[in-house]
């Protein structure tokens, strides 16, 4: 065992930790707000918590964004298309030149065939078109979409249009086809009321309009045609057609001038149902030879419907061929081939008498009872509102 005594121990001496002076605060001067937080003092719980939002309004901004991009894209779209797509009525556009591309869709905006300037303008420039829409004169429709009305403006060829008349049309109707083609009511009337010299009108008084003359069919013309070039190439194809089926010289072998068969096959083609003109042309011959009365209801409709009266089948007209024998002063409306034809060559047979049936076929009969009893057979609505 040991018995010394313990070594005695040195004494330990803590190391020297330099101390830097606190400076004193001065309160009175403003303290900077942009301080550094320490981090290490904020939960972890509200770091993750903020990060969230950050990233929630990012996410929302991004959505925001693409929102507006759809919204923007839908609306473009809406605005290249028509205005009125159930309208196919063509407006007349003349396009002068040296028109700057704002001011020409400006135009079109006026004129009522685009919907949108902004849209017109940003179409050209993504096409990069806008610096080639072409002066000229257009016919242009609400019906058409922007990229169809810039396809127009940039084609470089000869706008064209076509124009549709009907067999059975009243000049008054034909008069509204050319309004809606986008002729000024002042260039229709100026183009009806013309003089046109043609062997069509061989017969016809000075002082009757151009009912009847203008021919049932399609045409087509340049943009920049007037009224009056319209009605000169349709009289001109109708003395073509009246020339091709020979039927002058069958009108005249009737004791007919031109102007007499037109304004008689103007009665059958408005009395006709599917394909029966020439046995109503017999009923008319016959009536014609004994000097009998036509008895047509349509050429009473035609004079009052023109004047604005009331349709009275006692109606004090010459026009009225239930009150005057012979025929009217002038065509009730423009005949198509089958009605002219029917004139140069009606069918056989001793009728007097004829009717449209309610089931939209035609009943003759020779005598008055006989065309009574196909009234009371046939015809219980149609011949109770003439």
């Amino acid at each position: 065992m040991d018995i010394r005594p313990p070594r005695p121990r040195k004494p330990v001496t803590p190391p020297v930790v330099p101390v830097t002076p606190i400076a004193p605060v001065d309160v009175s001067a403003p303290q900077p707000i942009n301080t550094p937080i320490d981090t290490t003092l904020v939960p972890k719980k509200k770091m993750k918590k903020s990060k969230k939002i950050v990233l929630f309004s990012l996410l929302g901004l991004l959505l925001l964004g693409i929102a507006f991009c759809v919204a923007a894209y839908v609306w473009y779209n809406a605005q290249l298309s028509p205005v009125d797509a159930k309208n196919s009525e063509l407006i007349k556009v003349t396009i002068e030149p040296d028109t700057s591309p704002k001011s020409i869709a400006i135009q079109l905006k006026e004129e009522g065939v685009i919907r949108n300037t902004d849209a017109f303008s940003l179409y050209t420039r993504l096409n990069n078109v806008q610096n080639s829409l072409k002066a000229g004169s257009y016919r242009l429709s609400p019906s058409e979409s922007t990229p169809e009305i810039v396809k127009h403006l940039t084609s470089g060829t000869v706008d064209t249009f076509n124009i549709t008349f009907f067999p059975g049309a009243t000049l008054a109707e034909n008069r509204e086809v050319l309004l809606k083609a986008g002729y000024t009511q002042a260039e229709v009337d100026k183009g009806l009321s013309a003089t046109y010299t043609s062997p069509l009108f061989s017969g016809k008084p000075a002082s009757a309009d151009l009912e009847g003359y203008i021919y049932g069919e399609t045409y087509n013309f340049s943009t920049d045609a007037t009224v009056e070039e319209i009605l000169q190439r349709i009289f001109n194809h109708y003395l073509d057609i009246i020339a091709e089926n020979q039927l002058m010289s069958k009108f005249e072998s009737r004791k007919l001038s031109l102007y007499q068969a037109i304004t008689l096959a103007s009665i059958i083609q408005r009395e006709s149902i599917k394909g029966d003109e020439p046995q109503i042309a017999q009923v008319f011959f016959s009536r014609l030879a004994i000097n009998m009365e036509l008895g047509s209801d349509v050429t009473y409709q035609y004079i009052a419907d023109k004047t604005g009266v009331a349709r009275d089948t006692n109606l004090d007209s010459p026009y009225n061929t239930r009150r005057y024998p012979g025929l009217p002063p002038g065509p009730i409306a423009t005949p198509g081939l089958g009605s002219l034809k029917a004139v140069a060559n009606p069918a056989s047979g001793d009728y007097l008498y004829f009717l449209s049936g309610d089931d939209d076929v035609t009943y003759y009969g020779r005598t008055l009872s006989e065309h009574e009893a196909n009234i009371v057979a046939h015809c219980k609505v149609k011949c109770s509102t003439l």
